[in-house]
Order: C-alpha cells, then structure tokens, then sequence
C-alpha cells in the first residue's frame, strides 16, 4: 500500500471507531480480515496512525474545528508527528486510494492554526470531565502532564537476575542497542525501528531463555519499592498474568514463600508458563475455586502483601490512548468501590509489623491518596511508611527519584512527564508490631 492509501484506510478507521464506541484493537483486527492483501508492515503502519489520532484527538479536532476522521488525521499528522502542510498535502494527492487534495480552509488551519488559549483537556488531550480531578492532583501543570501522556511510550525490558546478570542479558540484546533508564537497575529500553515498529522481542533468544520481561521501569519500580524481604512470606493478592509476581520472586531471589492469587482465574492463566521460562521456585499459585477459601491458611502471617489494585488505567494512557475517550465516570467510581474492598480483604492476611504495598496505574488522587486515607480511616493500625523511607529500596537513584516524581502523605506518584514512565502511584502501608 502507498503512504496515500495508508492514511486513507486509518481515517476509515477512526470514523469506525468513533461509531461504534469500540477498542481500536478491535476495530484494527477487523479491518485487518477484511482487508487481508495489506501485508504486516502496512498493518503496523495504519495502526500507528490511528493510535496517533486517538493520542490527540481533543487537540487535533480543536485544531482542525471538526471532529470527524479526517479532521482528526490531519491535525494528528501536525501536531503528533510535525508534519507541515505539504508533507501532508502530498499524503493527500487524490490518488485513487488515497484521501482526496487538501482544501483551502484546511490547508489554512494546517498552516496557521494552533493550540494557543485551548483548554488544558484540549492542549492536555483528556476527556473534560476529569479535569478537576487532574487539576487537583497537577493544578496548573495537568495540560503538560497530559501532553506527556500523549506521547508513545517506550519498549521496556526487565532484567530477570534468576537468570541472567545485567551484563549477559545486554549483551545478548546488544544488536537492539539498550539503553540503561534512570531508576531501575534493572531495566533496559528498546528504541524503535526506523518506520516506528516495534522489534518483536518475543522472539529474541534471550526472552524466550527468560533473561527478560518486558515490562515497563514504572511497575519495575513499583516492585522494588515493595522491598519483599529475602526468605519472607509474600501474598501478590491482584497477581494477574503475573508480571510483579515474577519480578517479586527475582527480588527475593527464589528464597522464602510468594503467593500469586487473583479473584478472576482466567487473568492468572500465563503465569505458569512465564514462571516456568523465568525459572521461578518459590511461587505458589493459588487459583479460585467456588466458595471455597483458598487463602484461609495465609491469614495473619504475610510480611508483605502487594495490592496492585484494579483501577482505571489513566497512567497507562501512552499504550492505550484510545483507552482514555471510551472511559466514563461510572467505571471511576465502579474502581475505587472494588479497590476500596481488595486493600480491606488484604488486613486478614498482614502479620503484626507487616506491610501492604498498595500500587495503581492510575494518576487520580480518588484512586490513590483517597483511597490510603480512606482505608487508614478504618485501620488505625496501619500507617504509611513515608515516601522517604520508601525510595531506599532503590538506594541513590530511590532520592533522585523522589524529587523527580510526586510525593504526598501518602505515597509516591510517578508519571511520563517527570519519571518518563507510565503513570504509577505507590504507597507502603505499615501494621503497629
């Protein structure tokens, strides 16, 4: 397919998106079946323009003063990827499967249009009805915290140490050229390739081997500062596919107990297959069954328990940017209900003088701060461990991370714009001895 017709086939795309109110993934697959002459490299190339539509849709629509696809593409095409307007025009030549020739009211707003004086959820890209709840957390700096959410996130890789030291596992990546981040000892970030697609890191001996996970430095760091204690007994009560539980067993170095349990048994089905690469051996899995109570045993004798809760997913808003315009205020106040009942279900488990590490994706103080002094409310026995001491886990870069990320009372946010990770907020929840 020609670049033309790429970007005619991504606007298609939006307006079905739009219409249908479903996840872009999904429309994408399907476009993809019925269109199956479009090899991978043009399905990969679509789909990077319409998540870069999705990234800016408030902002483009603003620029272009309307809001169906193509609109949205255009003003995407300047303000994601800095094209000007002939680059653009070119895109546009009328071709036969190409969009039809700029007009002259949109080569003029392509031209001289700008964000100027637009609304911070316009220049922020998020949906109006959460900007007080950004505004609360950011104030005056939630349009720049949102822009920095609309950037494309980056490919990150988690050193497995059970398997690999750090300079074996960048070695074996050393054609992808790795780069060490700034928080994490662990880490390692892939950059694209030159078209924008992602290297297809599964297939990479040294994954496959387990040295490596991908997994973003802000869920690394999440880990890290749970401080799971080497030879321990440790509950990850939300484990899901298990990528804490793995890196929790790395920390730990396979010594003592880790439990992976999750109320939805289909979420935890990869983890027996990911601890099995990872080389993972302190790990029991605990899979719902019925009524009856797979998690009796455990009460009261947990030195940690990590809640890395249900949420709305704000921080993770760079990887799934249409994620964010299909989100409503219900399904807030639908997670804040559930995380509101997984930290209480997490008590029976704490011994006296052990922790809950209470972790979210999520950038809103109602998910986060809210929910500690909500849930300390009715725990009088618990307090926060202060974000000071927290950040030792990760020693000298835990203080530089400190004054780059946002503390509070009651934890510690991290997010793209001041960590250049996903969005994350951590709090360690600490009961009287």
């Amino acid at each position: 397919m020609t670049p033309s017709a790429r970007l005619a086939a991504a606007i298609d795309i939006v307006n079905a998106i739009a219409a249908d109110r479903r996840p872009a993934s999904e429309v994408l697959k399907e476009w993809g079946r019925g269109h199956r002459f479009a090899g991978s490299g043009d399905r990969a190339a679509i789909a990077a323009l319409v998540y870069d539509v999705e990234r800016r849709k408030a902002s483009a629509a603003y620029l272009m003063g309307a809001e169906e696809g193509r609109a949205l593409a255009l003003g995407a095409l300047k303000l994601a990827r800095g094209l000007d307007v002939d680059a653009i025009a070119a895109l546009c030549d009328g071709s036969r499967f190409g969009p039809a020739p700029l007009t002259e009211e949109e080569r003029g707003k392509l031209e001289a249009g700008s964000l100027d004086g637009a609304p911070a959820p316009v220049a922020g890209d998020y949906p109006e009805w959460l900007d007080a709840s950004l505004a609360a957390v950011f104030g005056e700096a939630r349009a720049a915290e949102g822009q920095a959410l609309a950037e494309r996130a980056p490919l990150d890789l988690r050193i497995n140490t059970l398997k690999a030291a750090p300079e074996k596992a960048t070695e074996a990546l050393a054609h992808l050229n790795p780069a060490t981040t700034d928080w994490s000892p662990l880490t390692l970030r892939i950059g694209f390739e030159a078209d924008g697609k992602a290297h297809a890191l599964t297939a990479e001996p040294a994954f496959i081997k387990g040295q490596v996970e991908i997994q973003d430095e802000g869920s690394q760091i999440a880990a890290i500062l749970a401080a799971p204690p080497r030879g321990g007994q440790v509950l990850d009560l939300c484990a899901g596919g298990g990528g804490k539980t793995l890196e929790l067993a790395a920390l730990m170095d396979n010594a003592g107990q880790l439990y992976a349990y999750d109320s939805d048994m289909r979420r935890l089905a990869p983890i027996h297959e990911r601890l099995q690469r990872a080389g993972v051996r302190n790990v029991q899995v605990r899979t719902p069954r019925g009524a009856t109570d797979v998690l009796a045993d455990l009460e009261a004798r947990m030195d940690l328990v990590l809640v890395d809760a249900p949420c709305t997913g704000t921080g993770t808003w760079r990887r799934n940017p249409d994620a964010k315009w299909r989100m409503r205020p219900g399904a807030l106040a639908e997670r804040q209900k559930d995380q509101a009942e997984v930290l209480d279900a997490a008590v029976r488990f704490v011994k006296p003088g052990g922790r809950i590490a209470y972790v979210t994706c999520s950038l809103l103080d109602e998910e986060n701060g809210g929910q500690v002094r909500a849930f300390l409310a009715r725990h009088p026995d618990f307090a926060v461990v202060p974000p000071d001491d927290t950040v030792l886990a990760l020693g000298e870069r835990g203080i530089r991370l400190k004054q780059a990320a946002l503390a509070s009372a009651e934890g510690l946010l991290l997010t793209p714009r001041r960590t250049g990770t996903d969005g994350f907020f951590v709090s360690l929840l600490a009961r009287a001895a």
